[in-house]
């Protein structure tokens, strides 16, 4: 069974899922794929939360409401929406490891930092052993490497973030958690005959049709 974790550190629900998948992780081997949320945003011609007036305020509130009651330390950093490019190369660069991972969340999300540029992120860099954070977020292995996640994203049909596919099924959200470790514990709930229907149910309406 292969599992793949898809995250942008730009979504506040991908830092509120982590924990959940990292433990995951302790039982099955996860490929964690940093990819460029915006990206799937153009993809699909579609808006983020933070881009929609009222839902970006509904949404933060949310976020942070459900941290509370889930006990997950969270400070939003100083602006958001913000350019998550240098925290995902990092992530790469430091070889997409839980460690990374976690060592990232904690400067952005739990710190509320700056993850925007390299001169933010040099403390985080220099405790994941990168000296040279300019360098290491602008070497072409590290773009390529982001590239192909976003790519393979896309072969996965993944539209949002976080999203974790289990064995080429995507389940996107942190809400959706539950749901992907009851199918990765019951691999046979998706063929449920109500299930198996839903994939092909006709649309009725189509806006703008």
């Amino acid at each position: 069974m292969t599992l793949r974790w898809y995250f942008d550190f730009i979504s506040p629900f991908a830092y509120l899922q982590w924990p959940r998948v990292r433990a995951l992780g302790e039982i099955h081997a996860i490929e964690y794929l940093p990819i460029v949320f915006a990206g799937l945003l153009d993809r699909n011609a579609t808006k983020g939360p933070a881009e929609i007036p009222g839902k970006r305020e509904f949404t933060y509130r949310f976020v942070h409401w459900r941290a509370q009651r889930a006990g997950v330390p969270l400070r939003f950093p100083p602006e958001h929406p913000f350019n998550p490019l240098p925290a995902l190369r990092l992530c790469i660069a430091a070889g997409a490891t839980a460690q990374s991972i976690t060592a990232i969340n904690e400067w952005i999300w739990a710190g509320g930092r700056r993850g925007d540029s390299a001169r933010a992120l040099a403390p985080v860099a220099r405790e994941l052993g990168i000296a040279d954070v300019e360098a290491a977020i602008s070497a072409p292995a590290v773009k390529a490497r982001l590239k192909a996640n976003f790519d393979a994203a896309c072969a996965d049909g993944v539209f949002g973030v976080p999203t974790l596919v289990v064995d080429g099924e995507p389940f996107w959200g942190e809400d959706a958690t539950d749901f992907a470790i009851a199918c990765l514990r019951d691999p046979e709930l998706l063929a449920d005959p109500e299930m198996q229907r839903l994939r092909t149910l006709p649309e009725g309406a189509r806006r703008g049709g």
